[in-house]
């Protein structure tokens, strides 16, 4: 027969010994993460207001908090009366096992840390990396965020990121705007760079310096294609690229400067 009331008493003394910790350990744990999510919020509008690298930023802010939440469960448990010894004696024989599973997260790290060390990018830049194209708005311990042109969210493991190719679109305050202009075989193809001369001197986005240049760079099928480089500051890049196109068609047609379509001559001969 079972002894109810033994079993009663002992869950009685039970709850007497260890609810306290328990009760204390979930204070701890509640009001820890709590402070920590202010520290964390505070840490980082200071960084902010000291005018701190952008790309610094949520990194140090994320190192802070996890190490911080590591202490928080080290604290924790010594309030239930875990010895800390025996605790940490276990987490160095599950190391070895542990690193093998996180080896992943862990080059994830370590890519991060090199990515803010040796800046290929910073929050705010246009990339290109891991087929990907669009503005850093984040570099976390373990990731960084991209969001692309069209308003997606793409998140990629730093590990993958620093040991694979990255453009940078926008690391240098100047870029070349490359166009090609195809006009017909009939039309005088020096009237048309003249044409595009004086819009690029129109242009105040358009820099002096490398000047501008546009050449004979192909005898195409249907066309004679003029190769056109502009150069302006990076932010303009795009303004200038859609603007150009859009007022050289205008000047064109203005000027009675045709822009061919591939086209084919069919001669049939009778048999």
């Amino acid at each position: 027969m079972v002894d109810v009331q033994a079993l009663v008493t002992k869950g009685i003394d039970l709850s007497m010994k260890y609810l306290p910790k328990i009760l204390i350990a979930l204070i701890i744990f509640c009001a820890g993460w709590l402070c920590i999510n202010w520290l964390s919020a505070f840490v980082s509008n200071r960084m902010k207001k000291l005018k701190v690298d952008r790309s610094l930023r949520p990194f140090m802010t994320s190192m802070l908090t996890w190490a911080l939440r590591v202490l928080l469960i080290i604290t924790v448990l010594s309030s239930l009366g875990i010895a800390m010894t025996s605790f940490i004696a276990i987490l160095g024989a599950a190391g070895l096992a542990v690193g093998l599973a996180l080896q992943g997260s862990l080059a994830n790290f370590a890519g991060g840390v090199l990515i803010i060390m040796l800046k290929p990018f910073r929050v705010g830049d246009f990339i290109e990396a891991q087929g990907v194209k669009g503005d850093v708005t984040a570099i976390h311990v373990f990731n960084t965020i991209v969001t692309t042109k069209d308003n997606k969210v793409v998140i990629i493991p730093n590990g993958e990121l620093s040991n694979h190719v990255i453009t940078n679109f926008t690391a240098n305050k100047t870029r070349r705007v490359d166009m090609v202009f195809g006009i017909g075989y009939e039309d005088d193809f020096e009237k048309a760079r003249k044409i595009i001369f004086e819009i690029a001197k129109k242009d105040k986005r358009v820099l002096k310096s490398p000047a501008p240049m546009s050449k004979v760079g192909e005898l195409a099928d249907s066309s004679v294609n003029l190769t056109t480089r502009f150069w302006c500051k990076t932010e303009d890049y795009w303004n200038v690229y859609f603007d150009t196109h859009e007022a050289v068609k205008k000047a064109f047609d203005k000027e009675k400067i045709s822009i061919p379509f591939p086209q084919r001559d069919v001669h049939l001969h009778e048999g």
